[in-house]
Order: structure tokens, then C-alpha cells, then sequence
């Protein structure tokens, strides 16, 4: 399971439990309505920001990968030249 998919379970587990909170407390409806509201945005908000790290972690390893592809593209490519000179060079 990935790390992502264990702290959205997490985070969904932390909503749902907070909600079910503020729903029993015993306190006014217009209150409850508030908490539960202003918890909805601390939530999305927390959401939103580990779905943007979780972004950017994706994008620094690809391109970490394009960097790697290019190195041993290039090197596998002065191989080639270099195997092509010793061809015409033994041919010669």
C-alpha cells in the first residue's frame, strides 16, 4: 500500500471522527453547524496541502528519471560512436 493512499485513509479516518464528535456534543445547532464547518476547511485545507507536497515529490523524481535517461542515453551514444571508429578503423 502506498504512503499515499495510507495517510489519505488516515486523514478521511481523522474527518469522519471529528465530525461524529462535534454531531454528539451536546451543544446548539447553529455551533455544531460552525465547528463542523470550519473542520470541513482545516481538513481541505491539510488535504489540499499533502496532495501538493505529494505533487511535488512526483515531480522532483521524474525529473530525476529524465536526468538519469539522458546520462546513459548519452553515454550509450558515445559508445556507439566509439564502437562505429574502432569499426572503420579495424576495416581500415
Amino acid at each position: 500500500m502506498s504512503s499515499g493512499k495510507i495517510l489519505l485513509g488516515v486523514l478521511a479516518g481523522v474527518a469522519v471522527g471529528a465530525a461524529l464528535g462535534v454531531l454528539f456534543a451536546p451543544d446548539k445547532g447553529w455551533n455544531t453547524r460552525k465547528r463542523i464547518s470550519k473542520k470541513a476547511e482545516d481538513i481541505t485545507d491539510d488535504l489540499r496541502e499533502k496532495f501538493d507536497e505529494f505533487l511535488d515529490s512526483i515531480s522532483v523524481k521524474v525529473d530525476e528519471a529524465k536526468e538519469d535517461f539522458a546520462d546513459i542515453s548519452e553515454k550509450n551514444r558515445a559508445k556507439t560512436d566509439e564502437t562505429k571508429k574502432e569499426a572503420k578503423t579495424a576495416t581500415a
